[in-house]
């Protein structure tokens, strides 16, 4: 999971309500169970300590969420009588979530929000594309890459003589400079549309030159399917499921990579763990100590939260900064913090991998991950 879209909860101080729901299905209570969680949330809330504005807000929210045709679930974060931000979930939580703290209670995101990549489709054919934006909660049009018409298209009566060699000369060329407009387009859209993956689909020999066209980097994110087309349209079911296999593929393989380069890392001679001798950093971090280390200083390319340790959910000492955590008061205090709260450790990594740019990904149960449940993959070591 990407964080930039969580920076707007880091902007302004707290305490934040961080509250977790299954949207209403609409069905003939929908009313009557939507107003038994907003009373819910409401009392935990309060409860908890929250302010009466900020749970007034936080319950306006909800009472405004129409029944069905919705996300399984929503995320809110308020505070100062305000819903900074709300998200929509790609699963539902396993139960009614609402909590008042100095920093908001992201943690869960990581999980229920869904790992589903984004995807910038070309549907195309020997005279162009059309480009879609496929992403978690819905599609996107993203315009139309058009190239030159092959001559002769839809009908054929050119002689068997010595023109045929020019014909089809001038047929391949048209399939070339359709291939090029094509890949500069998805170049040019690419970097800003927020996709992680490219889905060429369509003309088989097109495609490929489209795919042979683009930059590298992109080649590597790339993935040619069957069973679309511009004519097809972009409702083909045998399509989306195509698409869905190249999503998991591609949730799976970052995932493994990501723990393959962690177990390497923190199996080599200086690594970057918990050890009662100090031979400096590695490729890795491990464990509570090492692992806030790497996220306060920036070095954190990837953050890997274990579902089935306990480290998440300790407390570290936090300070109002995104790099201001330690694992000890006084570590706090040495830093300039002034007067260290506690908060989750989950929580105030994540803040702090959000400043850095950094990923994170949830190790499933029974995966092996880091011990504890923290961990990460570092950008570079010292």
């Amino acid at each position: 999971m990407e964080l930039g879209f969580l920076k707007p909860l880091f902007t302004r101080p707290g305490p934040w309500a961080s509250v977790y729901v299954e949207t209403p299905r609409a069905t003939e209570d929908a009313r009557r169970v939507r107003a038994l969680r907003e009373r819910a949330v409401a009392s935990r809330l309060i409860d908890a300590g929250a302010d009466a504005y900020t749970v007034r807000a936080v319950a306006n929210r909800l009472a405004g969420e129409p029944a069905g045709g919705a996300p399984p679930g929503l995320a809110l974060f308020a505070a100062g009588a305000e819903v900074v931000l709300d998200i929509p979930l790609g699963k539902a939580p396993a139960a009614t979530g609402a909590t008042w703290s100095v920093l908001p209670h992201i943690a869960p995101l990581a999980d229920l929000r869904g790992d589903e990549p984004s995807c910038l489709v070309a549907y195309i054919d020997r005279t162009g594309a059309d480009l879609e934006l496929c992403g978690a909660h819905g599609r996107e049009a993203m315009g139309v890459a058009l190239g030159s018409e092959a001559p002769g298209r839809g009908h054929r009566s050119m002689p068997e003589d010595r023109y045929e060699w020019h014909y089809r000369n001038k047929v391949e060329n048209a399939w070339n400079e359709t291939a090029a407009v094509v890949a500069a387009e998805l170049a040019r859209q690419w970097p800003g549309s927020g996709a992680e993956l490219v889905v060429l689909t369509g003309d088989p020999r097109v495609r490929r030159a489209v795919h042979d066209r683009l930059p590298e980097r992109m080649q590597a994110v790339t993935a040619e399917i069957d069973g679309g087309g511009r004519s097809s349209g972009a409702s083909n079911d045998a399509l989306d499921r195509e698409i869905a296999k190249v999503r998991d593929r591609f949730v799976r393989e970052r995932l493994e990579n990501a723990l393959e380069r962690f177990r390497t890392g923190r199996g080599r001679p200086g690594e970057h763990r918990e050890s009662t001798v100090d031979t400096g950093p590695g490729e890795a971090a491990e464990g509570m100590p090492a692992v806030v280390d790497a996220v306060r200083t920036h070095q954190v390319a990837t953050l890997l939260l274990g579902s089935e340790g306990s480290d998440p959910a300790r407390e570290v000492w936090i300070g109002p900064g995104v790099d201001e955590v330690a694992v000890q008061r006084g570590q706090a205090e040495a830093m300039g913090v002034d007067k260290p709260v506690q908060a989750r450790a989950d929580d105030a990594l994540l803040r702090s991998a959000a400043a850095a740019g950094s990923e994170v990904l949830v190790v499933p149960a029974g995966m092996a991950g880091p011990a504890g449940g923290l961990g990460a993959v570092l950008r570079w070591t010292v």
